[in-house]
């Protein structure tokens, strides 16, 4: 089960892209989940990222992240799109809100979004995806 580590270390998140990445919310994941984010290297999970939800385990985790941090991954076997994150968070202090209906700005959103973004329409369709 994952969990989340509450003590306080200073670090702090730059924010200022959630506004533009995340347009509006109309429905969340009632009261967030933990993530987990074993495997998981960067340091910072930004808003927009995609949420994936593992079958077999019933766990939350941020879609994978290539070696250099460039792209995401593929879509694992036994996991389905959950979601996407509302809010930038640290990957030591993965408390995310989910966003499960509302609109969100793929250009904004970080990696290359576009490559994913037909998945995500199609596994989610009550969030839809609007560029400025």
């Amino acid at each position: 089960m994952a969990t989340v580590n509450l003590v306080d270390e200073g670090v702090q998140v730059n924010t200022e892209k959630d506004n533009v990445v995340i347009r509006k919310v109309f429905a969340t994941v009632p009261g967030g989940k933990a993530l987990d984010v074993t495997g998981f290297a960067p340091l910072v999970i930004n808003a927009g990222h995609p949420i994936i939800f593992e079958t077999a385990t019933k766990e939350y985790k941020p879609l994978g992240v290539n070696a250099g941090a460039t792209a995401y991954t593929a879509l694992p076997n036994g996991h389905v799109y959950a979601g996407v994150l509302i809010a930038s968070i640290l990957t030591k202090k993965p408390s995310a809100a989910i966003l499960t209906q509302g609109v969100i700005n793929p250009a904004a959103a970080p990696y290359n979004f576009s490559a994913v973004a037909d998945a995500i329409k199609a596994a989610m369709p009550l969030i839809g995806q609007q560029a400025d």
